[in-house]
C-alpha cells in the first residue's frame, strides 16, 4: 500500500519545488543553521536524535538543525521514526510492515524486515496502519530526508502509549533488532515541547526538559514532566530513542537548538517550545 500524505498542503507545502524552497528557507533562516548542507558525510557517528513536528512555517528552522547534523554526519540504511499517536486511533504501539510513504518530494519505502523483526522482538508493537493515517508528527520528517537523498527506507512507530515502561521495551527492541540484523539505522524522536504557554513559562519549564535531555537520563526526564505538568507531546518517543541509542553505543546527547514559534513568528504570547538534539 501507498500511505498517502495527511498534511501536505497544510503542515508544508503541497508541490515539489514549493516544498524544496521552504525546506531551503528552514535551513537558510536566522534561526535555522544559516545555511544548506553541501554534501552527504560519512562518519555515521549519530544514533539518535530529537526533532520538532510543527508545521514547517514555525518549527523548521528548529528542524532544520536537526538534519544539518544528519547530512553532515552520514546517511543510514534506515531511520526509525517514533512519534506519538495525537489522535488516539489504533493499538498502543504500532508501525507498519510493507509498502511505502508519499510526499511532494517523492516515495519512501518501509523497511519491511526490520519492522517484521522489531515487532517479533518486542511484544507490544502492532503492524497496524489506521493509527498512521492521519498523523502528522512522522510525516513532516521525511521531506527533510528525501530532499538530500532517495535511497533509503523508514520504519514509523505511533506511541499512543508513552510511559516509561512501554518506551523502555520499544527502545530495547530497536537496540535487539539492530543487533540481530546488523542494520545502520538512525532512530528520529518527533516531539514538541510546551504548548500554548507565553514564551517565558514555556522556556522555564522545557529547560528542566532538556537539562534531563542533556544528562541522557531518560527516566528523569519523564520524571520532570509529569511533576511539572509539562506538555511534550513525545516524551515517550525521546525516552525510546534515548534508550535505543544507548543500547547501540551513544555516550554523548547534545541539545543542538532551543526555540519556540514565537522565536519564528514573532508571537511571544502563546508558544510551543522545540528542540533539536543529538544521540552519539
Amino acid at each position: 500500500m501507498i500511505r498517502k500524505p495527511a498534511v501536505a498542503g497544510t503542515f508544508y507545502e503541497g508541490t515539489r519545488e514549493s516544498l524544496k524552497k521552504r525546506i531551503e528557507w528552514c535551513f537558510q533562516h536566522n534561526m535555522g543553521p544559516g545555511k544548506i548542507p553541501d554534501k552527504i558525510g560519512n562518519k555515521r557517528t549519530i544514533k539518535g536524535v530529537i526533532a520538532p513536528h510543527a508545521g514547517y512555517a514555525a518549527s523548521g528552522p528548529i528542524a532544520a538543525h536537526t538534519y544539518y547534523k544528519i547530512i553532515e554526519d552520514g546517511f543510514p540504511e534506515t531511520f526509525i521514526i517514533l512519534c506519538p499517536n495525537h489522535y488516539g486511533i489504533g493499538s498502543g504501539v504500532s508501525t507498519m510492515t510493507s509498502g511505502k510513504w508519499e510526499t511532494p518530494l517523492g516515495h519512501v519505502e518501509i523497511d519491511h524486515e526490520f519492522a517484521q523483526h522489531l515487532i517479533e522482538n518486542s511484544g507490544i508493537i502492532d503492524s497496524e496502519s489506521s493509527s498512521h493515517e492521519r498523523e502528522h508528527s512522522c510525516e513532516v520528517q521525511v521531506p527533510f530526508l528525501q530532499y538530500f537523498k532517495e535511497d533509503f527506507k523508514i520504519v514509523p512507530i505511533s506511541m499512543w502509549m508513552q510511559d516509561i515502561e512501554t518506551s523502555t521495551e520499544i527502545g530495547m527492541a530497536i537496540k535487539n533488532t539492530v543487533d540481530n540484523l546488523g542494520r545502520d539505522v538512525i532512530v528520529i524522536a518527533s516531539t514538541d515541547f510546551t504548548h500554548y504557554e507565553p514564551q517565558e513559562a514555556a522556556q522555564a519549564k522545557d529547560q528542566q526538559v532538556l537539562d534531563a535531555i542533556a544528562m541522557f537520563d531518560e527516566k528523569l526526564m519523564v520524571k520532570r514532566v509529569s511533576e511539572l505538568n509539562i506538555t511534550m507531546c513525545g516524551y515517550g518517543p525521546v525516552a525510546a530513542t534515548m534508550v535505543a541509542s544507548k543500547g547501540m553505543g551513544a555516550q554523548k546527547s547534545e541539545i543542538i537548538k532551543y526555540g519556540t514559534s514565537g522565536d519564528v513568528i514573532g508571537d511571544l504570547s502563546e508558544v510551543v517550545g522545540y528542540a533539536s538534539a543529538i544521540f552519539w
